[in-house]
């Protein structure tokens, strides 16, 4: 054995008998699915927070000899530096194929499954049916399940698991940011979607998956969730991440939400409300071009929303957008509303029920 390779096991080893009684993603439960690996051709989808111990899943694999045809990356890339909605192109990392499924393609084209055993996915969910990981975990299991090919998802944490909220999707308003018949918070960890697409036939072609979720360590869903790192550019830290449900409404309407700040989806603003707190948007990491770049909101700041420690939520707070939608003045309120909002809520009616 090399002697990289024995410091690397060795490393693995010694921090899992640390966090051995922690809550731990389906990652770091190697003896469930190197093995299964092994002189395999392998696809992997991962992006930026897909991490075991300080190093990337990537790079563990190669040290561990594991033959890595190709990367596969989400929405944000596999850096995780792309704006919202920004066109991802491929590249290559430690000189491996890395394709965009949020570029020229969202699904993976057939021919790079021809060599493939086994994709293995490892995204960090939030959650939420318009964050765009579910959709991309979507068009993999039906290319997958077209060219015969294993799946393996390594299950993680949702921190809205504990409550089931929000309209439920209507097909006539199905889209990248909500594929699904499900409620915009769905109370499911990502290994539990995946079985669920499974199970309601929501594959094209009545299609079916060969999938296997490597479970969450000592899991217990009533546990706080935190991240090391970011699932998007866009959220950095716990309290945006419990907020998103409530605030993503935000992006379909002429509000900011913070986007070019420090703490977006902590607050919410116009330069056209009357409030004392105030913020500039300009362009940043994540946000090339905010809405209202370099121009100065007014609105509320939510960093303090969370009180007395407990960084818990139990439903979507839909009195943020009903105060913005009553405090815009009546000369914007035709334009309060863009399409897309639409498409987050999942049906034409929430929209009407702000209004009136």
């Amino acid at each position: 054995m090399k002697l990289h390779k024995f410091i690397l096991i060795i490393y693995i080893l010694s921090c899992f008998s640390t966090f051995v009684f922690a809550q731990l993603p389906g990652v770091y439960d190697l003896d469930n699915y190197i093995n299964k690996l092994r002189n395999k051709n392998i696809g992997i989808v991962v992006n930026q927070s897909s991490v075991l111990h300080n190093m990337h899943l990537v790079d563990t694999l190669i040290a561990l000899d594991i033959n890595i045809n190709y990367i596969f990356t989400p929405e944000h890339g596999f850096s995780g530096n792309f704006n919202a909605g920004e066109y991802v192109e491929n590249s290559t990392y430690n000189g491996i194929s890395t394709i965009s499924l949020y570029g020229e393609n969202k699904e993976i084209q057939d021919f790079y499954l021809q060599d493939i055993d086994i994709i293995l996915f490892d995204l960090q969910d939030v959650g939420v049916r318009f964050y765009t990981y579910l959709s991309t975990l979507h068009y993999v299991m039906e290319a997958c399940a077209k060219n015969n090919t294993h799946l393996i998802v390594l299950d993680r944490p949702n921190p809205h698991v504990n409550y089931v909220d929000g309209p439920v999707l209507e097909n006539n308003f199905i889209s990248f940011v909500g594929m699904h018949n499900v409620p915009v918070v769905y109370g499911m960890t990502i290994g539990e979607y995946a079985l669920m697409i499974n199970g309601e036939r929501w594959l094209k072609d009545d299609l079916v998956c060969s999938v296997e979720v490597v479970k969450i360590m000592d899991y217990n869903r009533s546990c706080i969730v935190e991240y090391k790192n970011p699932p998007s550019p866009n959220l950095k830290s716990l309290p945006a991440i419990l907020l998103y449900p409530s605030l993503c409404f935000f992006e379909g309407t002429s509000i900011s939400v913070g986007r070019g700040t420090n703490y977006p989806f902590e607050m919410y603003g116009a330069p056209f409300f009357n409030t004392n707190y105030k913020f500039q948007p300009e362009s940043n990491f994540g946000a090339n071009n905010p809405k209202y770049n370099q121009q100065i909101c007014y609105g509320f700041n939510l960093k303090n929303y969370f009180t007395n420690n407990s960084l818990r939520v139990n439903e979507i707070n839909l009195d943020f957008l009903i105060n913005a939608y009553n405090l815009t003045p009546s000369y914007f309120k035709s334009d309060f509303f863009n399409p897309f909002f639409n498409n987050l809520a999942g049906n034409d009616k929430l929209k009407y029920q702000i209004i009136n």
